[in-house]
């Protein structure tokens, strides 16, 4: 091998590339790997028995090194290299590829031409600087695809956004692409910490609608820059002369290392970003740093040519200037970033604690199956509760958990559909036929346990719609009475009573407090919709509460109708029961 910089691959017997490393002297790193006094960990040594082939790449510079070996780990992710923490869970701000394009928040950056900004540590600065974004700038948030053939045809009628003054209704060319794209365009200056160009922009357009005496439009603009001082001012003020500058911090603890960037532009510190990474070949720190320098600053888009670091990272940048400050405001940066790598990992360690804290589902079920003398284990259990106000609006709820736990996406409501008048035993038999007609039709897995809400007859039901579909005997089956928590069996009298702190029973409670909490609120959006569409708001002083009480002691239109002045006036008052019965007393008339 020749003693130059370059990059090496160890390849297994099956061909695959198992480790990726760099060197400024490759004949003499890769022979460092068979001298045996060179084995400091077991790691090494499994290595290296592993290794079956080598291949290597001559670059020019160690720099050129560093970005080749970088490339390398990310496209054959090898096994014995270092695990960088995935972080695709992180939030950025995307400015979309397109015409009029779109900022939103994503955790999926793509390669698509987009314009991604982060990643930020936090969702709720995200927003915040979104919404300051909109506060500044009116930008569409619709998918539509404002293409110049498309607006041209007229094929796009603005929205509400447009009429609140969210927008300015490029769709119908109110707004042109020329002036939008001005506006992005300053907002890219905003998300890269460039404020001062985006305060001389708007200066400049205050100085010019003042010369014209548009007073309202140079107030307007003046509120907008006070928005752009303010947001300037919450960002960490360093030194204004300390512009474009990477500050690097690392942390080595025990197998992991973890290492900080803080991005100054403009005399503020605008990112924060820490990886978090996983040693596999006890690396040094050294080793880990340049590696790091190297993806930070391929992740928050960095071109500064200045780094401060705490010590020179083993391979170096040929564009980047790396000091080591011995006083002033660079080594005050320096020693912020180092505290915030502590507040990190404290803040990693007591995640990790919290997380050996695991949620006893296993337990849970096991008992319940005990105390209900089920066939298996309940992993998927159902329950269904109805909900009426006196026979109007007769709506089902079927709330389901998967170990123990809600799984509301697979949550269901249900309009009765062949019960007529408030009969729960009949609604109860109809939702629980057609909820398992369906499962067995899409021939998807039926729950090991099912809980009615109520008593024995609502659970005879329940048992009736089952014993239709020919699956009673597949599936366990109680229901819960309210009043005293009693546990009914289908086919036995006598209710078992669970210990009140027992965890079997607060599983069933939670089940049921659940679908009746879904039920209820399906139940309420339907009968405001019932009620919105009602004759009765065609009477003149009669208003929701009127509406509402009518239906409640009436449930018809039909019965309100049928019924005397005295009755009306009793629930309703004496004025506003005249205004009802007068109102279907001459409808009779007409009729």
């Amino acid at each position: 091998m020749p003693g130059k910089p370059g990059v090496y691959q160890f390849l297994n017997s099956e061909g695959n590339v198992i480790y990726i490393g760099k060197a400024k002297n490759l004949k003499k790193r890769v022979s460092s790997y068979f001298h045996r006094e060179n084995y400091d960990n077991n790691k090494t040594r499994v290595l290296v028995k592993k290794i079956h082939h080598i291949n290597f790449i001559v670059v020019d510079s160690e720099s050129d090194a560093l970005l080749l070996e970088n490339n390398l780990i990310k496209k054959y992710q090898p096994r014995y290299n270092v695990l960088l923490k995935d972080d695709k869970s992180f939030p950025w701000i995307c400015i979309k590829n397109e015409t009029f394009p779109r900022i939103f928040m994503t955790r999926n950056p793509v390669q698509d031409g987009s314009l991604f900004y982060g990643p930020y540590t936090s969702v709720g600065m995200v927003r915040t600087i979104l919404e300051f974004i909109r506060e500044l700038y009116p930008l569409r948030n619709c998918k539509l695809n404002l293409s110049k053939d498309n607006i041209a045809k007229k094929k796009f009628k603005v929205c509400l956004e447009y009429h609140l003054g969210n927008c300015k209704g490029p769709c119908e060319n109110f707004q042109n692409e020329v002036d939008y794209n001005r506006n992005i365009e300053n907002i890219k200056h905003i998300l890269k910490g460039n404020i001062s160009s985006v305060k001389i922009y708007f200066k400049e357009i205050m100085k010019q609608h003042a010369e014209n005496f548009r007073f309202e439009e140079a107030q307007a603009v003046k509120d907008k820059l006070i928005l752009v001082e303010k947001y300037q001012s919450k960002s960490t003020i360093v030194s204004a002369s300390i512009n474009n500058v990477d500050v690097f911090a690392i942390l080595d603890d025990d197998g992991v290392a973890y290492v900080n960037c803080l991005r100054i532009l403009g005399g503020s510190i605008m990112q924060s970003h820490t990886l978090d990474i996983k040693k596999r070949l006890n690396e040094t720190p050294e080793e880990i740093f340049s590696y790091a320098i190297n993806e930070l600053r391929n992740r928050l888009a960095s071109d500064s040519r200045e780094a401060i670091v705490p010590f020179i990272p083993e391979f170096v940048l040929d564009d980047v200037h790396f000091k080591i400050p011995q006083k002033g405001d660079r080594l005050k940066l320096l020693q912020l970033s180092e505290r915030n790598l502590r507040y990190y990992r404290l803040e990693k360690k007591k995640i990790k604690a919290n997380s050996k804290i695991v949620y006893p589902a296993e337990r849970i079920l096991k008992n319940a199956q005990k105390d209900l003398q089920l066939p298996s284990i309940p992993v998927h259990i159902e329950c269904f509760d109805n909900s009426n106000i006196q026979g109007t609006n007769p709506v089902a709820a079927c709330v389901v958990f998967k170990n123990a736990r809600p799984a509301p996406s697979a949550y269901r409501h249900y309009n009765i559909k062949t019960v007529q008048g408030p009969d729960d035993f009949a609604s109860m038999r109809e939702v629980v036929y057609r909820r398992y007609k369906r499962l067995l039709e899409e021939e998807k897995s039926l729950p090991q346990l099912i809980v009615i809400d109520g008593g024995k007859g609502q659970l005879n039901a329940a048992v009736q719609g089952l014993k239709e579909l020919e699956i009673f005997n597949k599936i366990g089956i109680i229901g819960i009475a309210k009043r005293l928590e009693e546990i009914f069996f289908p086919g036995d009298s006598v209710p078992l009573y669970l210990d009140k702190n027992s965890e079997t029973l607060k599983l069933i409670q939670n089940l049921r407090n659940e679908a009746h909490r879904f039920g209820i609120n399906f139940h309420r959006t339907k009968r405001s919709s019932g009620i919105g569409k009602s004759e009765l708001y065609e009477i003149p002083g009669i208003g929701d509460k009127m509406v509402e009480m009518l239906l409640k002691e009436f449930h018809s239109i039909s019965n309100i109708k049928q019924a005397s002045l005295s009755d009306i006036q009793n629930l309703i008052g004496g004025k506003k029961g005249s205004l009802v019965f007068d109102y279907f007393r001459k409808s009779r008339l007409k009729g």
